[in-house]
């Protein structure tokens, strides 16, 4: 029978094609990321519709990569890039030899990879680097079926890349089988977080209608079906065009009597096949797919001729597909229906010759295939070393995830091997290590527990540290601390060991808020220290404890001296991470209790330098340059910090590092007023804490609200701040009433729209919070109460304007941050105290001076939302906003001398204004700048309102003039 393969027709699936492309292509623009994930049960077309739309994305001149994952649940790290590359550089001609180097460069730093300092935020880098190098410019799309078989690895490209991290216009389609992500599957949170950005779109495929049904039918038979068949089809397929075409061919080609059953269905297909096309098909589906051609023929022993006979006719009868790489199923429905109808013996049989044919091929061994197949094989001593080595591999790769199931793979396979020694020991540590890198952290302790039984006898103190370590990162606090407690006790602790517990311990306690205990700690872990060799790490990690512990309770010159000994230390010891991590915990401690600002930045930034030099500037330098972005912020110094935000731009982060960096940037965007901009950092920053990162939620979650009333959202801005309240447990007291004063300005500003309700359960809820940080604040240092004392101002002033503001409140609020040298808060505070008395009809004269003072500082930063509201009161109100003399007769721009123009721009509006000058466009601008061309914009037109000119010529002409004086 000739073979019909991909004749039907896509049923039923127009619209959705064009939906998809528009999305990957069509509404993407340049520089930006897009994905759809298309979800659906088996058998519903997404792989057609994979094949269908990639076909058409190629033909409007992309570059599009295909990759499948695998389903033996411990493949390789990034295994389907890998095949989606080597695939790609297949089909390359000798004409395109300049992308089939870069495609086979890439290849190669995969195999050339080891782990490093930056770990595998660095390997994402170098992957995302290749990709732009293929793609030379053009769109990009990556294809990915069986989502739900994506390797931990790959799971983390992807959150990388969406994020808009890799500097790649990229576009993702893959399809995910939805009956597998039950429970607590991985993929399930990640498409939770992606669903809420707008760049991301999951689309769930549904059957096919009645209609549909009978069309598909129709097609694969040949004419229209009678009533009773058409009925029969639709009753037995639920709309499934797999099951559709199967049933249709049945009825075209006169099979009657078959089983109501799918299974049935599948097995008088398999039947049907000639003898060696039979054994082709069980070979494919003992395999892993793709099955190369050369393997299934090692593996089945047949003749040249007669094994492409047999696959021709598997293809030809729908069951499986032939591609350049090999042989897959049509269905991996066929694999389960087969799986039951070989006898054990056979089935060990097809895997033991797998295993042996790829030990014989030449290159290098998949070492994850060859465990599978050893392993169903019955050969577990030949197993156990290919699973050590697959999961040494995988570690090398950073792919912890993928090492946690080899290493537990070889557990087991030590257990069946019989005579082979093994050091078990040695395998439940790796095993355990790796549980807990990658986050499972129960299996972590489970695996811990047994390594400790095995060893008998009590526990040594590295065994206390070190299940304290897990039981902290699995949240058991208490636990932790008592294993610290028992680490200490112990008698076989070294001196270092001790220094460790006591160190580690003191981290805890600072983590659960008990600074005391934890200076105390630290005290002990430093002293300790002193009598350890090679101990520079305790001694980073306790002075951070003590440092802060210190610094809260009301000795803020005893805790900078112990931080700046760590750092010394550091130096002196000549460890990179735990110079980096010195650097960066002195710089917090400056900028955040003890809010020292100016040299909590020149610190972070001197941080940033010296880290870059030990080759640590991408992770650690981005980190501390984050920190010196959030000081020059709130100091008032925005177009400093714009560039400092292109510094860091360019060390390209990942991971946390980049949610640290984008979560500055964004502080910036919100205060500017560029929307677009801020929302793709909050989006970006969800997308790459979509495993995780609850340190990050309360930040995350405040600009969401700040951005959300800029938006004149209020509703949108509550539930921010109810979310964070709700899923935080966090106890700093600075950020949690930042917080709070988001959610009790966003019920103030719903009172003054009147378009969204107060929620008065929320306002009182939010002053229970205000009031407990009060409380708690109070045993704090001075400079940590003063910073709470400024917000909790904030905040009784916002619950004012519920009821008539009160401009004593607002006044006092002004003056608080005026103290701590913070411009933005205080000049809202003046913006909210001249509404006050404006509506109490009082004191106008003064009104009319506290809103010029909060116009001066708001343009003076950029900030446009806040301008915008200052210029609507003081129109609404008749108040002029420009400076008079002291006669009141003559308006005066500033206190600059009058023929200086230029005096009203910021250093960062200066900037823009001279490229502005040269010619360039905003998008070249920003180019320049390392700025969003949505920023730019926002920039230009600040510039044309303080010039007072209305054109780009204008303002150059006012520049240039400027220029020659």
């Amino acid at each position: 029978m000739a073979s019909d393969v991909d004749t039907a027709p896509l049923v039923g699936r127009a619209e959705l094609v064009q939906t998809v492309r528009s999305a990957l292509l069509g509404d993407v623009a340049q520089g930006q990321t897009a994905a759809v994930f298309l979800t659906g049960e088996s058998g519903v077309g997404k792989t057609r519709l994979l094949g269908e739309i990639g076909a058409r994305l190629r033909d409007q001149g992309a570059l599009v990569l295909t990759g499948s994952c695998l389903d033996i649940g411990d493949a390789s790290p990034l295994h389907p890039l890998l095949q989606a590359l080597r695939r790609f550089d297949a089909d390359l001609s000798a004409a395109q030899a300049r992308t089939s180097s870069a495609v086979r460069g890439l290849l190669q730093m995969f195999a050339d990879e080891t782990g490093g300092p930056d770990g595998a935020g660095a390997l994402l880098e170098r992957v995302s680097r290749g990709l732009h190098l293929i793609a030379e410019g053009r769109p990009l799309v990556l294809i990915l079926d069986d989502l739900q078989w994506v390797d931990r690895s790959t799971r983390q490209l992807l959150l990388y890349l969406l994020a808009g991290l890799g500097d790649l216009q990229l576009s993702v389609l893959a399809a995910v089988r939805a009956e597998s992500l039950q429970g607590a599957h991985p993929l399930r949170r990640v498409l939770t977080e992606l669903r809420r950005l707008r760049t991301v779109r999951v689309l769930d495929l549904s059957p096919l209608d009645r209609a549909g049904t009978e069309q598909l039918a129709a097609a694969v038979v040949g004419r229209t079906l009678a009533p009773d068949a058409a009925e029969q089809v639709w009753q037995r397929s639920g709309g499934n065009p797999f099951v559709i075409e199967e049933l249709a061919r049945d009825l075209r080609d006169g099979r009657d009597g078959l089983s109501e059953t799918l299974r049935e269905i599948f097995l008088d297909r398999v039947d049907a096949l000639p003898q060696h096309a039979h054994a082709v098909v069980h070979a494919v589906a003992a395999g892993v797919e793709p099955v190369q051609h050369w393997l299934l023929a090692e593996v089945l022993r047949l003749p040249e001729d007669e094994l492409i006979d047999a696959a021709r006719a598997a293809v030809a009868h729908r069951l499986l597909v032939g591609a350049d790489d090999g042989y897959r199923l049509r269905h991996r429905l066929v694999a389960e229906v087969l799986s039951h109808e070989l006898l054990p013996a056979e089935r060990s049989g097809l895997h033991r010759r797998y295993a042996e044919a790829l030990t014989a091929a030449p290159g290098e061994l998949h070492q994850a295939r060859l465990a599978y197949h050893w392993r169903l094989a019955g050969e577990p001593a030949r197993a156990l070393p290919a699973a050590v080595a697959a999961a040494q591999e995988a570690e090398r790769l950073q792919g912890y995830a993928e090492a946690h199931r080899h290493w537990t793979a070889a557990l087991h396979l030590a257990g069946d091997s019989g005579s082979v020694e093994v050091d078990r020991i040695e395998l439940l540590g790796n095993a355990a290590e790796a549980a807990h890198h990658c986050g499972e952290h129960a299996r972590a302790l489970a695996l811990l527990e047994e390594l400790a039984a095995l060893r008998g006898g009590e526990p040594s103190c590295a065994l206390h540290i070190r299940r304290a370590r897990y039981l902290a990162a699995a949240g058991r606090s208490a636990l932790a601390e008592e294993e610290y407690e028992r680490a200490l006790e112990a008698a076989d602790c070294s001196p270092r060991d001790r220094a460790a517990a006591a160190a580690r311990l003191a981290e805890l306690l600072l983590h659960l808020g008990r600074y005391a205990d934890a200076g105390a700690r630290a005290r002990e872990a430093l002293a300790l220290a002193e009598n350890a060799e090679g101990s520079a790490t305790e001694v980073v990690l306790a002075s951070s404890a003590l440092g802060f512990s210190d610094a809260f309770l009301e000795d803020p010159d005893a805790g900078l001296a112990v931080m700046r000994d760590a750092l010394d230390t550091a130096e002196r010891a000549g460890q990179p991470e735990d110079v980096a991590c010195a650097y960066l915990h002195l710089a917090e401690l400056l900028t955040g209790p003890l809010n020292i600002l100016e040299e909590g930045v020149v610190v972070a930034r001197r941080g940033a330098e010296r880290v870059a030099e030990l080759g640590l500037g991408r992770t650690w330098g981005t980190r501390l340059l984050a920190i010196a972005i959030n000081g020059l912020f709130r100091v008032g110094q925005w177009a400093e910090a714009e560039k400092v935000v292109a510094v860091a731009l360019r060390h390209r982060p990942s991971g946390a590092d980049a949610v640290e960096l984008l979560l500055a940037r964004c502080r910036l965007s919100v205060g500017y007023g560029d929307i677009e901009a801020a929302g793709r950092d909050l989006d970006a920053v969800a997308t790459l804490l979509a495993g995780g990162g609850a340190r990050h939620v309360i930040p995350l979650l405040t600009l969401r609200s700040g951005l959300a009333m800029w938006e004149g959202r209020h509703d949108v801005a509550r539930l921010a701040v109810q979310r964070g309240l709700t899923e935080s447990r966090s106890d700093d007291v600075m950020i949690l009433s930042a917080l709070v004063w988001h959610g009790l300005r966003a019920e103030a500003e719903a009172h003054a729209s009147r378009a969204v309700a107060v929620d008065p359960t929320a306002v009182r809820r939010l002053r229970d919070v205000a009031d407990r940080m009060a409380r708690k604040s109070a045993g704090a240092a001075r400079p940590v109460r003063s910073v709470v004392e400024g917000f909790l101002a904030l905040c009784a002033a916002e619950v004012s304007r519920l009821d008539g503001s009160d401009p004593e409140l607002w006044a006092t609020s002004a003056a608080e941050w005026d103290r701590r040298n913070h411009p933005y808060p205080a000049a809202y505070s003046r913006l909210r105290q001249a509404e006050a008395l404006l509506a109490r009809r009082s004191r106008v004269a003064t009104a009319g001076k506290l809103l010029r003072e909060a116009y001066r500082v708001a343009q003076g930063l950029g900030a446009v939302p806040l301008t915008s509201e200052i210029r609507e009161l003081a129109g609404r109100a008749r108040v002029p906003l420009a400076e008079r003399d002291a006669d009141g007769a003559r308006p005066v721009a500033s206190a600059e001398p009058v023929d200086d123009e230029l005096a009203a721009l910021t250093a960062r509006e200066r900037e823009v204004l001279a490229l502005v000058a040269e010619g360039l466009t905003n998008k070249e601008i920003g180019q320049r700048l390392f700025i969003s061309e949505r920023t730019i914009g926002v920039h230009v037109s600040h510039i044309f309102d303080k010039l007072q000119v209305r054109t780009r010529v204008q303002a150059s002409a006012i520049m240039l003039r400027n220029s020659r004086g």
